[in-house]
């Protein structure tokens, strides 16, 4: 009897503790299930994403440019309209500001030197972001929500973006790729003052971002209003339009450092833009070929002479060429014999 309560006894503890284990492991499963989800979502986004080149480490020649882009200027209208939400139309801002918000895409710190930098240690919290600009947010359960009214899709007229300009060796084209943006703020205009004043925001690194910017839809023009471009469409395709205001260089300094007026930053910018067509139209040489400009005029002009006739004199030779010797006949005969193919006939006296 007493083996028989045992039994019974050491039954029930194992059928309690089977029946508590998964419990237990349906919580950290359902855990898993959920950080899974995410992910999947992420990597489903990357595979629907239409991936582009990506640039070669071992790039032989490479050149990174800062460029700001005026979201006032018609080329860049579309990444600005429509300014606040149309049903499922929204502007660039206005999408990024939601992935960051959701935690789909990390923003990293606006450094004073201008520089973007994609560590961890510089990644820019959420809610430092939102206090640091004076948006309006509402905080529930850790989650932070931002009406569409509140967000600053308005003041955001202005972006800066970096580019690398390099030469891929292995098609031996030369390409150009967006790899980071830095949405601005334009503050402090009002009806006592004109100049606004540059708040930037936040770096994103591009590849984080292009598989959604793949999804958000683009109107590029006033004449057709079918959205048949994305976000990343633009981008890759260079249809913005921005001047030059930072190059990587050994100083890091910026154009403005170096150049006192607008007209020296303005000759910068072309000597720069100068540079960049040079070196691509050049680069199949040896180091920079030389200037065959006048070679080809010079070519171009003896082709034209070769195919010119030979001009022809107005009123006959000047020079009348010397008669053949045992030719006797005379210079009105000469003439004559050229008007008549006839034969000569001579008539001679007769004696008596």
């Amino acid at each position: 009897m007493k083996r028989t309560l045992i039994l019974i006894t050491v039954t029930l503890l194992f059928a309690g503790t089977a029946n508590a284990q998964p419990t237990k492991s349906r919580v950290a499963t359902a855990a898993k299930t959920e950080q899974a989800g995410k992910s999947s979502a992420t990597d489903r986004a990357s595979l629907m994403f239409p991936t582009t080149a990506t640039m070669p480490e071992d790039v032989v020649w490479k050149r990174d440019i800062y460029r700001q882009l005026d979201l006032t200027k018609d080329k860049n209208a579309p990444m600005y309209y429509p300014v606040e939400p149309m049903g499922r139309q929204v502007n660039l801002f206005t999408y990024l500001f939601r992935l960051i918000l959701t935690g789909r895409v990390n923003a990293y710190s606006y450094k004073l030197d201008g520089n973007e930098s994609f560590d961890e240690k510089d990644k820019l919290p959420v809610k430092e972001m939102l206090e640091r600009y004076g948006i309006y947010y509402e905080e529930n359960n850790g989650k932070m929500t931002v009406a569409d009214s509140d967000v600053p899709s308005a003041e955001a007229t202005r972006y800066y973006i970096k580019e690398s300009i390099y030469m891929d060796q292995r098609t031996g084209t030369f390409k150009t790729k967006v790899t980071a943006l830095c949405p601005v703020l334009m503050r402090g205009a009002d009806e006592f003052s004109s100049d606004a004043t540059p708040y930037p925001l936040f770096w994103v690194n591009y590849d984080d971002i292009a598989p959604w910017l793949a999804k958000l839809p683009m109107m590029p023009s006033d004449l057709n209003n079918v959205t048949n471009m994305t976000a990343d469409d633009f981008f890759t395709m260079n249809r913005y339009e921005g001047q030059i205001y930072k190059t990587n260089n050994m100083q890091g300094k910026m154009l403005h450092n170096y150049c006192p007026t607008d007209s020296d930053m303005v000759a910068e910018q072309k000597r720069i833009e100068k540079q960049l067509g040079d070196f691509e139209k050049n680069v199949w040489g040896s180091g920079f070929l030389p200037d065959t400009t006048k070679k080809d005029s010079l070519d171009a002009e003896m082709a034209t002479k070769e195919a010119k006739p030979a001009k022809k004199p107005l009123f006959g030779s000047s020079r009348t060429p010397r008669a053949k010797s045992g030719d006797t006949t005379t210079k009105k005969e000469k003439s004559e014999g050229t008007a008549s193919a006839a034969p000569r006939v001579s008539a001679r006296r007769q004696r008596r």
